[in-house]
């Protein structure tokens, strides 16, 4: 998960479907993610209800869309989510990770190692300028490596398209192999939708969300929004403090925000300034991909994880739509998110400096 959503440059004129009112586009959006959700849902793809989203904000922003999700709703959908993970967290966890950390750490650099290497190469054959190609290569939370590579001065078109890109590759691909490997989560029944919910536990799980969210944006903190409630909402879960209670249908359209968010940055402007791009950020994803695969056999063999569970640890995509494709598989959530988050804490902290080091050299 992301501090705030990043700012992505508007077409210049209004084509395709920008002609149309933003009520009109947003109706199409909706009338698309369902339609696309249903077939997801129907042939048992986890994570349909953010697999369909994305896919209809891609097609609508690639044929001239022009809406947003707005920053408002973006940062519910973070707390939301990151209240979600916390009530899946468990003692048994610290027991894992202190048994295994340097295997873990180990990892979580490797992966950090190898996208500053395909950032490397993509700016040594001179396809990208240095700082732009490894922030748009770098395995941390698409949003935030946005808006910290902007800060820096790299093409913030540019290391979208490529975040993005990645992100919708891996969680693609990992939605696949989850599909493929064991059955998905059943889908919920409009019953189960909006079945009963302890009204306490709500209101004190929204609260707790909110305002951690909003300590983590005033105090500036990348992936803040997400970050704060997940560790507090984790500690007072953990704890027995509090009791997580969030219901079905406010998950399923956090999913259906997340799947906007993410594909409604794909516009014709940013896809037109990064065909030059396509191909060796496509070969870095696969690279990347390959490598993270690798890292997971050796979490198999070595920690003894499960494989879909080893597989979704290591991947290098959002922190956000791996959370969602984890929670509606059968993996330990937990662990999944553990070593996902303790990635974006470390890319974030080492990112800037290793960013430059790395330009200034290639």
């Amino acid at each position: 998960m992301k501090p705030e959503q990043p700012s992505i440059p508007m077409p210049p004129g209004r084509t395709g479907l920008g002609r149309l009112s933003p009520l009109w586009q947003w109706c199409l959006l909706a009338l698309l993610s369902g339609v696309f959700a249903a077939v997801f849902e129907t042939i048992g793809i986890p994570a349909g209800l953010l697999m369909g989203p994305m896919a209809a904000g891609a097609l609508v922003g690639m044929n001239g869309g022009t809406i947003r999700l707005p920053r408002q709703l973006f940062f519910c959908v973070q707390f939301v989510l990151a209240m979600m993970i916390a009530g899946s967290m468990s003692p048994d966890l610290l027991v894992t990770f202190s048994g295994n950390w340097p295997l873990f750490l180990a990892i979580i650099l490797s992966v950090i190692g190898m996208s500053t290497l395909c950032g490397w190469t993509i700016t040594r054959m001179g396809i990208l300028p240095g700082t732009t190609a490894i922030w748009g290569s770098s395995a941390g939370a698409a949003s935030t490596m946005l808006l910290m590579a902007d800060a820096y001065g790299a093409d913030a078109r540019l290391v979208a398209f490529m975040q993005y890109l990645r992100v919708v590759v891996v969680a693609s691909a990992a939605t696949m192999i989850a599909h493929l490997w064991v059955s998905g989560a059943e889908a919920e029944t409009a019953a189960g939708w909006f079945a009963p919910v302890a009204g306490l536990p709500f209101l004190m799980t929204l609260a707790v969300g909110i305002v951690s969210g909003f300590l983590g944006r005033v105090l500036r903190v990348p992936a803040g929004a997400f970050l704060f409630p997940f560790a507090i909402g984790s500690a007072l879960s953990i704890t027995g403090t509090m009791t997580i209670e969030l219901p079905q249908w406010l998950l399923a359209l956090s999913f259906a925000l997340l799947g906007w968010n993410i594909g409604l940055g794909f516009t014709r402007t940013i896809l037109a300034h990064a065909r030059r791009a396509l191909v060796p950020t496509v070969i870095s994803i696969l690279v990347l991909m390959s490598f993270s695969g690798l890292l997971a056999l050796l979490l198999i063999k070595v920690a003894g994880i499960d494989p879909l569970t080893a597989y979704l640890a290591t991947s290098p995509g959002g922190l956000d739509s791996i959370a969602v494709i984890a929670a509606s598989s059968n993996v330990d959530l937990p662990f999944v998110m553990a070593l996902q988050t303790a990635r974006l804490l470390i890319i974030t902290l080492i990112g800037p400096p290793l960013a430059r080091f790395v330009a200034d050299r290639a």
